[in-house]
């Protein structure tokens, strides 16, 4: 079933903005890699690999619903920070953008009843859930631990980053 023209054009918005994500978390990652954090910047690679999976995602979702893709023209991402705080305060704050976003699509398909693009965006929504949580709690301990304390920061990304992946200490 075709969605609508208004949906479609809806989503292609939302492919330019998780690709946005990538291109300004790559930025982020170069900025913590080039000040010499890499458990830091490893962080932000994972994080820009997997917005370019959302958008991906949603790429392949307007080709199965045989809609036009038209990914917009994507602005440069910010590419100075003065502190990490800065720079994950942007992300926590690019976070909450996109979470906006995701919600305008939800309600988009629930007032046009597209149930099947609402039920495709069920993922995003808890997809989004986790991702204010991981952000909110990176910023609050980059906050605590402040600028001359990162050190402690990377090990806790480290021991973070273990867990999940199951990696050795």
């Amino acid at each position: 079933m075709p969605i609508s023209k208004a949906m479609a054009d809806a989503i292609n918005v939302q492919i330019g903005n998780e690709f946005a994500a990538h291109f300004q978390y790559l930025q982020i990652a170069t900025y913590f890699h080039e000040d010499g954090l890499p458990q830091m910047g490893a962080f932000f690679d994972h994080q820009a690999s997997e917005e370019h999976d959302h958008a991906m995602r949603l790429l392949h979702y307007l080709r199965d619903t045989g809609a036009k893709v038209a990914i917009p023209k994507i602005a440069a991402p910010k590419a100075t920070y003065r502190s990490a705080k800065e720079a994950v305060s942007l992300a926590l704050k690019q976070e909450e953008d996109v979470t906006a976003q995701i919600d305008g699509l939800a309600n988009l398909a629930i007032d046009e009843r597209d149930h099947a693009t609402r039920a495709m965006l069920d993922w995003f929504v808890t997809e989004q859930v986790e991702e204010l949580d991981t952000m909110g709690e990176l910023l609050q301990i980059v906050a605590r631990a402040g600028e001359a304390n990162m050190l402690l920061v990377e090990e806790h990304v480290r021991r973070k980053a273990a867990a999940e992946f199951g990696t050795a200490e």
